[in-house]
C-alpha cells in the first residue's frame, strides 16, 4: 500500500506569517494554521489595531505574535523577518494577505490611488516573499500562499486596480513557483470566492423591503453552491497549501468560490 500519513496535514512547530491578519481571511486562516500546530506571526499598521487583534486571538486559543509593519516599505518588512527569527524561529509559512480595493470607475480613479492599491497587494507580496526566501533556501524548504481572487481571472466594473494587483500576484505566484521550486519552496495561491466578512457585509444587506440586496442576488445566482463564502471555508485549503502533504503541488492557484468560475450562469 501507498505511504499515507495524516501528520503530513499538521503544522507542528512551524513558523507562519499572516500579513494583514488582524481581522477577516488573514485572521480566520492564522488560526487555522494554529489549531494545526504552528506558530503564529502577523502584523498591522498600528499597534490599536494589533492589540485589539491579539485579543480576538486569545478569545479563540490562539497565542500570536503581533508587530507592526509596513508591507510596503522594504526595510521594514526586513526588520519585521528578523523580529519574527528572533521571537519564534525561521519562518516556514508566508502568508501575503494584506490588501485593500477601491472600487471606483477607471476613468475616475485618481493615478495614485490606482499605484496604493498596486503596491499594497502585489508589490507588498513581492517585498515580503524575496525577504523570506533566502532562509527558506537555507533551509531546504519553505511555503509561500498568495492570497489571489477571482479578479485574478475575471474583469468587473470599478475594479481595475485590484484586477490588475491579484492578476500580477497570480503571475508572481508562478514565477516563484518556477525560480525556487528546486529549492523546495512551493509557492501557491488561494482565489477566494465572495466570502461573508465586515467588508461585505454591506453588500448582503436586506432592502427596506425585506429583499436581498441586488449584488447579494447577483452573487447567489452566480455561484453554485448558491450562497456566500465564509472564512472558514478558507481554513482547510491554507492549511493544505501550508503542509506537507501539498509538497508537490506548485505554482497553483487554488479558486475556493462555490464554483462560480465553472459556471456560465442559469438561462434567462
Amino acid at each position: 500500500m501507498p505511504d499515507f500519513n495524516m501528520n503530513d496535514f499538521r503544522l507542528d512547530g512551524k513558523v507562519a506569517l499572516v500579513t494583514g491578519a488582524s481581522d477577516g481571511i488573514g485572521f480566520a486562516i492564522a488560526c487555522a494554521f494554529a489549531k494545526a500546530g504552528a506558530k503564529i506571526a502577523f502584523n498591522a499598521r498600528s499597534e490599536e489595531k494589533n492589540q485589539k487583534a491579539v485579543e480576538r486571538y486569545k478569545e479563540n486559543g490562539v497565542d500570536a505574535k503581533a508587530y507592526v509593519c509596513d508591507v510596503t516599505d522594504e526595510k521594514a518588512v526586513q526588520e519585521l523577518v528578523k523580529k519574527v527569527e528572533g521571537d519564534l524561529g525561521t519562518i516556514d509559512i508566508l502568508v501575503n494577505n494584506a490588501a485593500i480595493i477601491k472600487r471606483v470607475p477607471m476613468i475616475e480613479m485618481d493615478v495614485e490611488d490606482f499605484r496604493k492599491i498596486i503596491d499594497t497587494d502585489l508589490n507588498a507580496a513581492f517585498i515580503c516573499s524575496k525577504a523570506v526566501l533566502p532562509a527558506m533556501i537555507a533551509k531546504g524548504h519553505g511555503k509561500i500562499i498568495n492570497i489571489c481572487s477571482m479578479m485574478s481571472e475575471l474583469g468587473r466594473e470599478t475594479v481595475s486596480a485590484y484586477a490588475a494587483a491579484k492578476g500580477g500576484l497570480k503571475m508572481l505566484t508562478r514565477n516563484i513557483c518556477s525560480e525556487y521550486g528546486e529549492a523546495n519552496i512551493q509557492c501557491n495561491a488561494i482565489g477566494p470566492g465572495y466570502i461573508a466578512t465586515q467588508q461585505t457585509a454591506p453588500l448582503r444587506q436586506p432592502q427596506p423591503d425585506g429583499s436581498r440586496h441586488p449584488f447579494d442576488q447577483f452573487i447567489i445566482s452566480k455561484t453554485p453552491a448558491a450562497r456566500w463564502g465564509t472564512v472558514e471555508d478558507l481554513m482547510g485549503p491554507a492549511v493544505f497549501l501550508a503542509s506537507d502533504a501539498s509538497n508537490f503541488v506548485n505554482g497553483q492557484v487554488l479558486y475556493v468560490d462555490g464554483g462560480i468560475l465553472a459556471y456560465i450562469g442559469k438561462q434567462p
